[in-house]
């Protein structure tokens, strides 16, 4: 295998993005709406990632924000990782076989309805283009871009009143040029953290726990992300921290984030967020509390950076 901006509906332009020969690629989006996506929190994010770093690591990979950002700076390999099978395909397509990926994309573009919709969400092709092309059109046109399955992993989300736009053909590759130096495995966690070392860096961008027992935009596999899974990864950051990797984790601020990171240095803030924003007319601005969550031992910059 060969080895980022607001929120809202991805960008299908690449008219302004500048490819890097260090695989960097200013100026691009993700192209995917991926629900807990941290393009708004960039800014405030990128302050805290070493200038270079060996290796990265990235196993809540999402939209991939992030990536797009800093991506460029590691030396050597970009490792992403996910839980989703669908999502991890995709990129997988995106990095190796993009031609026929736009291809594909064609016949959901003509045949583009409320109809057509449910009869996509209804069938499960097994060809990973086939996959890909079905993942991206769901992303698109289903409510508010949103990724959710139930507990056999079947994607349920209702059709969005949304026209499907497709991948414009510079973004995809683009895209492609900035996995050159990539490794994308459907894996855990736990195993994707497993071989960082000294000189390296991890994002961190776990799923928020739900607010409530009825919350249901956490569910974006059928395995789900639990306090014991959380714990678990406060435990890992520490190992982390010993091992040399300097990492950066974002989250919701809650006591227990504050409880369980208490070894690392916490950074609270509010960001604006839309939520229900199916179209502009629904957008519901909040404040959201959020936590940036640093290695012990790095220092903070400067205000206002």
């Amino acid at each position: 295998m060969t080895p980022r901006a607001q929120s809202g509906a991805p960008s299908t332009s690449a008219s302004a993005a500048v490819v890097h020969g260090n695989g960097s690629v200013e100026g691009l989006r993700p192209f995917l709406k991926w629900a807990g996506g941290k393009t708004r929190l960039l800014p405030k994010l990128i302050p805290y990632v070493p200038d270079t770093f060996r290796n990265y690591h990235e196993p809540f990979l999402g939209g991939g924000a992030m990536f797009f950002a800093v991506g460029g700076r590691a030396q050597s390999t970009c490792y992403l990782s996910d839980l989703n099978d669908e999502l991890i395909n995709t990129w997988l397509v995106l990095q190796d076989r993009e031609t026929e990926l736009r291809q594909g994309l064609l016949a959901f573009k003509t045949n583009d309805s409320e109809s057509f919709f449910y009869r996509v969400r209804r069938a499960i092709p097994s060809q990973p283009v086939d996959r890909a092309a079905r993942f991206i059109y769901l992303n698109q046109t289903a409510w508010n871009g949103l990724w959710r399955v139930n507990r056999w992993g079947e994607f349920n989300v209702p059709w969005g009143q949304r026209s499907f736009r497709g991948l414009d053909e510079r973004l995809v590759r683009r895209i492609q040029h900035a996995l050159m130096k990539s490794e994308i495995r459907a894996i855990d966690f736990r195993q994707a953290l497993c071989s960082a070392e000294a000189g390296d860096f991890v994002y961190l961008d776990p799923p928020y726990l739900p607010l409530s027992d009825t919350s249901k935009f956490h569910l974006y596999t059928e395995v789900r992300f639990r306090e014991a899974d959380l714990r678990e990864l406060a435990s890992i950051c520490e190992s982390l921290t010993a091992r040399g990797v300097r990492w950066v984790l974002s989250n919701r601020d809650t006591p227990l984030i504050r409880e369980l990171f208490s070894h690392s240095v916490i950074l609270g803030m509010r960001i604006r967020r839309s939520v229900a924003a199916q179209n502009r007319r629904n957008i519901e601005a909040l404040d959201s509390p959020e936590v940036i969550v640093i290695s012990p031992g790095d220092d903070e910059p400067p205000p206002g950076s």
